[in-house]
């Protein structure tokens, strides 16, 4: 299990635009109070978009040809894995 990185209350205090921007970015970080673990930073979940906007981006969506698309793949990977 791997430890989430750690920022000390000072650090937190000084430079919290920048570790508030690693969160923002999907980090989680513990924060410590004389080397003990008092608290976790973490992003808040996504909000979920609304049916109409989810239609809304599918009808701007480009239409995408099925066959030229297996094309690309196939031109792309490596077909001997």
């Amino acid at each position: 299990m791997r430890a989430d990185p750690a920022v000390t209350v000072r650090e937190l205090r000084n430079q919290g635009g920048q570790i508030l921007d690693r969160v923002i970015h999907g980090e989680t970080l513990t924060v410590t109070k004389g080397g003990t673990p008092v608290a976790e930073l973490r992003p808040l979940p996504r909000r979920s978009l609304a049916a109409a906007e989810l239609i809304a981006r599918a009808q701007r969506a480009p239409t995408v040809d099925p066959e030229q698309l297996r094309r690309d793949i196939d031109r792309v990977l490596d077909q001997s894995l």
